[in-house]
């Protein structure tokens, strides 16, 4: 069928079942935002007010979806803005397709308006990318694009495509299948390494399972929980393995880390046996590989080669899809009982207590511990980088059926307000809530501008203490306390600002103003931002 390549590039989208795009339009994607006009009820496009936010949208749609989502940008500076979302959705492994413009092909390396060499640029931080410089290739590279983004390691893939491109005319077919040479990831796992694996854990006299957000790419939270029960192993998780377990749940001891907690940290120094399950072992989950790496035997699943053995040793690696290896597993597993490692890891368990908070201002930790009560089961909390971050993935407690999403690998500050929106669109029957610091907010409160153009009704609550707090923190704590540029003066007035939006909001400041504000963070249906007023002088640990 002869039609324009901007026509195609839709059809493409719509034979990929893709029901929501992000974008920022400009003169070099003109042609296929026309294009794109046609598609009707078919495609909705939501008008992000910032390139990057549009990325971060199109992470929390792929996230919620478990499938590649899209964003769209034009040529130059639209498509470098995107380079951070691009980079924060390749660290976490999180399957994004971005489209570009680009200036017409003949025109390619003459420094002409708005030209970037975004696949160059952008080169670091995708799983592949392509500059589509012959339009008949198109079908193809889009399918291929697809693909690559949503098998094996999932990963951002850029297509930047000329504007004389868009324009011409091809005839169109798109291929049921993507057959690429060079690219066959492995998804089941070795049989006989997989058995060695489940004899270690059965040998284990202390054996912990630590997850890590690979465990939600491979949709393989039944299994994981299915196995842990059935051998009755504890369960720590990375930050990014949150919510992969409920918290609730007797087996579950925590987040590890320089952030996390003391009963998952103990726990990892004291196993004789590491089952790391879709985790890379990066530096804040694990400060000292190398003497893990002497005391403990380390099993690894991992899709990517590349992550088994790159931070820490493995004696007995892994290669493949967790949710195939994982139920092979569970074919063989036998019920067991470690009922003494248990006892001990439960004594490392702390009691909740809170310290009484300055005038003000309320203690962050007390705040999440009642607002996780309040919420319901099956919510969605995207939490932001800095303290909020640390204080959301300890202190909020996920439930059966609740999800925690955040910028892990990249800690990309501007991330939960649109990937909530994101979040929201691609489940809108969940409760959707973005959580940030006042620094982080600022990155992206522009974005409340799209929440309301396209009534997603997200609720935001906003950790407001005048400071860079994290930065704050680590001046205080490794440079004798010499705050320099982290001080947030001349910030707007955030009830303001909310009804300038039209966005109903409360500020908190004591116990009864928390009270109330989490009942309506729980209750209403709508938008609502609630702005929280903790000690500026407020530690994670």
């Amino acid at each position: 069928m002869k039609m324009k390549a901007a026509q195609a590039m839709v059809e493409c989208l719509k034979a990929e079942n893709i029901k929501v795009v992000y974008g920022y339009p400009g003169a070099a994607i003109c042609p296929f935002y026309d294009a794109l006009m046609d598609a009707g009820n078919d495609i909705t496009h939501v008008l992000v007010r910032h390139e990057a936010n549009g990325g971060h949208a199109a992470n929390g749609f792929a996230r919620i979806s478990g499938r590649p989502a899209v964003c769209i940008a034009t040529s130059g500076p639209g498509a470098t803005n995107l380079i951070t979302a691009i980079a924060t959705a390749y660290a976490d492994s999180i399957p994004i397709v971005c489209i570009t413009g680009q200036v017409n092909t003949d025109q390619i390396g003459s420094d002409v308006f708005q030209e970037a060499d975004i696949t160059g640029a952008a080169e670091p931080f995708v799983k592949h990318s392509y500059l589509l410089k012959d339009p008949a290739e198109l079908p193809r590279v889009f399918k291929e694009a697809f693909y690559i983004a949503g098998t094996g390691r999932p990963g951002p893939v850029l297509i930047d495509v000329p504007m004389d491109v868009q324009k011409a005319e091809i005839d169109f077919e798109y291929p049921e299948t993507a057959d690429i040479r060079s690219y066959k990831p492995t998804t089941k796992g070795n049989y006989l390494q997989i058995k060695r694996v489940l004899t270690a854990l059965k040998e284990a006299e202390r054996p912990l399972i630590c997850i890590g957000g690979g465990i939600f790419a491979s949709h393989a939270r039944k299994e994981i929980n299915e196995l842990a029960h059935i051998m009755q192993i504890p369960v720590i998780t990375t930050m990014m393995g949150i919510s992969a377990f409920s918290d609730d749940d007797p087996l579950f001891y925590g987040m590890l880390g320089m952030h996390g907690v003391k009963s998952a940290n103990t726990a990892v120094r004291e196993c004789d046996v590491l089952f790391l399950v879709g985790a890379r072992v990066g530096d804040r989950a694990v400060r000292t590989p190398l003497a893990l790496e002497k005391t403990t035997k380390i099993l690894h699943i991992d899709i990517d080669p590349a992550e088994i053995g790159k931070n820490i040793g493995a004696d007995y690696p892994l290669v493949g899809d967790a949710k195939s290896v994982l139920s092979q597993m569970l074919e063989m597993a036998e019920p067991m009982e470690h009922r003494e490692w248990l006892e001990r890891l439960d004594s490392y368990k702390r009691l909740r207590s809170f310290d009484p908070a300055k005038s003000g201002t309320v203690n962050p930790r007390e705040f999440m511990e009642k607002l996780s009560g309040a919420m319901p089961d099956n919510t969605v909390v995207v939490a932001d980088v800095g303290q909020n971050q640390i204080w959301t993935a300890t202190g909020y407690h996920i439930k059966e059926g609740g999800r925690f999403l955040t910028s892990g690998g990249m800690g990309t500050m501007g991330y939960s307000v649109p990937a909530a929106i994101g979040a929201k669109m691609a489940d809108p029957s969940r409760p959707v809530m973005a959580i940030c610091g006042d620094g982080a907010f600022q990155m992206e409160f522009m974005e409340l501008a799209t929440a309301v153009q396209h009534g997603v009704n997200v609720k935001i609550v906003v950790m407001s203490n005048n400071r860079l707090g994290m930065v704050r923190e680590l001046q205080t704590n490794g440079y004798n306390g010499r705050e320099t540029a982290v001080f947030l003066d001349g910030s707007p007035d955030l009830i303001k600002l909310a009804d300038a939006y039209g966005i109903p909001a409360v500020r908190v400041t004591d116990e009864a103003s928390m009270n109330e504000a989490i009942k309506l963070l729980s209750e209403t249906d709508g938008l609502f931002l609630a702005e929280v007023r903790v000690d500026e002088n407020a530690a994670t640990l």
